[in-house]
């Protein structure tokens, strides 16, 4: 699209107001779901970006198989048993994308509840972060268990209170509909329906609250359901007393530093979707989400070395385990750490953005370390993952992808929506004042009552949408 538009030059407008900038006319539904262009227009560019014709490749081979995990089970796709119960459905699309996705409850909780009102041109960006991650996890999930009709039964069917995952079944479907919730308020300005954005403002401190207290809790219940396998998990990976907060803690820098890489790639292949407010403020907005990943970091990194010492893992560090947990620690803790210290101090944002894709990988291998490679560690085979299995969580990833580019494309995301000024009658005081003016022969009448026309005008009220 972006070098669509290149070659186009200015003879494509933009959809980012209800109201056409060339006639005044209103956008229709359509011409806002192809970006303004006309049906043949957008095929062909389309077809003109490369990385579509992968996306067609991945969904080619992909869908049918996904199909057939529906209807030949989960042993057609995977290698797990019992010994390795978690595959890449859980390992990588639950485990991994869950802390990745912790963005929305933290830049909400610092915009709307800490007014950081700075933050706020990359706010909506980490909202749909959060929601999207969300629900591509449970996405994932569902392809682990199957039966995705089923899926009420732990909310109004069946509870299980006394479950760890019952407490994350709920946490992730209330948060879901919070972020829903949250997020719809650009879809609510793209619409061109000013009553439900009205709706939401006025329960988004509510909202916030709740995404602060749902996301805390089942980022912390995921680590605390490997408390369930004492043993199976290598002691470097599980702590008893600490691996929930290890979940909880190290969620804070991977959901802002994924904030920091989506808008990486965003500056490199949809730009054009960039106001001048998100354009000139997106290296102050990095050195910022920067500022807050290190401190998630050097903290995450503090509860690791006290919950080896406070176990007593030491001895397990000269082995080759301990080998493999000392080349995550620095590959996707430390490195980051030192390169963000180093950059903030020298506002050398390049390199932030290469920290901040070294801690979503160091976060990523955590989690498939704990859920898929440390996994019964005393055992003599690791499992390998099915090449089905492989294949599914490539194509739903895939989705994800392209479900993300779509809205980034359309709604309100990386730009203000403008609307319509709308002209408000003048307030009586004002209509008498001009009276008396034209009643009164001054020689500065004429003036005097443009004046005050003017200021009429600005204080009866042309209002535009916030």
């Amino acid at each position: 699209m972006k070098q669509y538009l290149k070659a186009k030059g200015n003879s494509v407008e933009h959809v980012d107001a209800l109201h056409r900038n060339s006639d005044g006319r209103k956008w229709t539904f359509m011409e806002k779901l192809l970006l303004g262009l006309t049906p043949k227009e957008y095929l062909q560019q389309a077809l003109k970006n490369p990385f579509n014709w992968i996306l067609a490749v991945i969904f080619a081979i992909g869908i049918p198989i996904m199909i057939g995990r529906f209807i030949f089970g989960l042993s057609w796709v995977t290698h797990s048993s019992c010994d390795y119960p978690w595959g890449l459905f859980l390992g990588f699309g639950l485990f991994a994308m869950v802390p990745l996705s912790s963005s929305g409850f933290q830049l909400g909780t610092a915009c709307e509840v800490f007014g950081r009102h700075d933050l706020e041109p990359i706010e909506r960006l980490a909202l749909l972060n959060g929601l999207l991650g969300y629900f591509f996890a449970v996405m994932f999930l569902l392809f682990d268990l199957g039966q995705p009709w089923r899926l009420p039964y732990p909310m109004i069917v069946a509870f299980g209170p006394a479950a760890v995952l019952f407490l994350v079944a709920w946490h992730v479907a209330t948060y879901l509909s919070v972020q829903i919730a949250e997020v719809s308020q650009g879809f609510f300005e793209w619409m061109g329906w000013p009553a439900g954005k009205k709706a939401v403002r006025k329960i988004t401190l509510g909202l916030t609250v709740s995404g602060i207290i749902l996301s805390t809790l089942h980022q912390g219940a995921l680590g605390a359901l490997f408390t369930y396998a004492p043993g199976k998990v290598h002691p470097l990976w599980y702590s008893a007393s600490f691996q929930w907060l290890h979940f909880f803690v190290s969620s804070i820098p991977g959901g802002l530093c994924m904030v920091i890489v989506v808008s990486t790639i965003a500056a490199k292949t949809m730009s054009w979707r960039f106001d001048d407010r998100f354009k000139t403020n997106l290296d102050k907005l990095t050195i910022s989400l920067a500022k807050g990943a290190t401190m998630g970091l050097a903290t995450y990194l503090t509860i690791k070395l006290i919950g080896v010492a406070h176990d007593n893992k030491w001895e397990y560090i000269a082995t080759g385990w301990g080998a493999w947990y000392v080349a995550e620690i620095m590959f996707g803790v430390i490195a980051p750490l030192a390169i963000f210290t180093y950059s903030i101090k020298n506002g050398k944002v390049g390199l932030i953005r290469f920290g901040a894709w070294l801690t979503v990988l160091g976060v990523v291998l955590n989690r498939l370390n704990t859920a898929m490679i440390t996994f019964n560690w005393r055992l003599p085979e690791r499992e390998i993952p099915h090449w089905r299995e492989a294949i599914i969580a490539i194509t739903l990833y895939s989705v994800y992808i392209v479900t993300y580019r779509f809205i980034l494309y359309r709604l309100p995301i990386f730009y203000k929506f403008k609307t319509v000024e709308v002209p408000v009658e003048a307030t009586a005081g004002v209509r008498e004042t001009v009276s008396l003016i034209e009643e009164n022969d001054l020689p500065d009448a004429a003036c005097a009552k443009e004046s005050i026309s003017l200021s009429g005008r600005r204080l009866s009220g042309i209002e535009t949408a916030n």
